[in-house]
C-alpha cells in the first residue's frame, strides 16, 4: 500500500506512522508524511496512493478543502481528528472511517484493516460522491444517482437527469461505501434498490432488473436470490 499521512502535529504524525508500519507490515510499500494543506494537495495530484490518513485542522487550514479532493480520487480516506462533531459531515462526503483523537492502536488498526478489506460501511450514510470536473470538485447527491457501472479502474455514475459522470473509484470501493442504498446486481453494476420497478426472469436463467426509467440492468446468477429477497 502507498499511504499519505496529512497531520500538522509532528508528535501525532510520528505515532500514526509507527502504528501504521507495525499494523500493515510487508503490505506497506510507501508512507509519506506531510503537514500542510497545499503540499498535500500537490502530492495527491502527482503520486499514486491507496489511502490517505487526514487531520481536519491543518495549521488553521480547513481539512475539508482537502477532503473534497481526496474522496473524488481512486483511494480511500480515513479522517483522524479531535473534532468529533465533524464526523457525520465527513462520512457524508464519503470517508471510509473517522478515528477520533485521542485514539489507541486497536482503533487505528480497525480502520486500517477496513481499508484493505471489502467490509461494508454499515454505520453511516453517504450523501455525496465527489467527482473532479473541469479541474473543479463537484459533489453529486446520492439521491440523484440511479445506478453505477464499472468501467475498468473507473466507474460511471448514471444520474436521474440522464447525464453520466465519471468517478475515479473502482466499483469495489464504491460498493464498500454505498451499502446503505445500493446493491451489487452484477460484477459490473451497482443499483439503487429503490429504483427497481420489476425483476424479470428470461429463458436460459437470465435475470434482469427493470428500473423506473425503463433501463434494464443484468442480474448475476449468483446474486439473483439475494437481490430478489431484498427487493420483495
Amino acid at each position: 500500500m502507498h499511504i499519505l499521512i496529512v497531520e500538522d502535529e509532528s508528535r501525532i504524525a510520528k505515532r500514526i506512522e509507527r502504528m501504521t508500519r507495525d499494523i500493515l507490515g510487508d503490505t506497506l510499500h510507501s508512507l509519506k508524511y506531510i503537514n500542510t494543506l497545499h503540499e498535500a494537495l500537490l502530492f495527491i495530484e502527482n503520486n499514486p496512493l491507496d489511502l490517505v490518513l487526514l487531520d481536519l485542522n491543518l495549521n488553521g487550514d480547513n481539512g475539508f478543502d482537502l477532503l473534497a479532493t481526496a474522496v473524488s480520487k481512486s483511494f480511500h480516506t480515513i479522517v483522524i481528528s479531535a473534532y468529533k462533531d465533524q464526523a457525520i459531515t465527513a462520512f457524508e462526503y464519503g470517508v471510509l472511517d473517522f478515528v477520533s483523537k485521542p485514539f489507541n492502536r486497536e482503533r487505528l488498526e480497525q480502520a486500517l484493516l477496513r481499508s484493505i478489506s471489502n467490509e461494508k460501511i454499515e454505520t453511516h450514510e453517504i450523501k455525496f460522491l465527489a467527482i473532479k470536473k473541469r479541474q473543479r470538485i463537484q459533489l453529486i447527491p446520492i439521491e440523484d444517482i440511479l445506478y453505477i457501472k464499472g468501467a475498468g479502474t473507473y466507474t460511471e455514475l448514471f444520474l436521474r437527469n440522464g447525464n453520466k459522470e465519471l468517478h475515479d473509484k473502482s466499483l469495489e470501493k464504491l460498493a464498500q461505501l454505498l451499502s446503505h442504498t445500493f446493491e451489487r446486481f452484477h460484477k459490473s453494476y451497482l443499483v439503487k434498490m429503490s429504483e427497481v420497478q420489476e425483476i424479470i426472469v428470461q429463458s436460459g436463467s437470465k435475470y434482469l432488473a427493470e428500473l423506473k426509467n425503463g433501463k434494464r440492468i443484468p442480474i448475476g446468477r449468483t446474486r439473483y436470490k439475494d437481490i430478489r429477497a431484498k427487493w420483495v
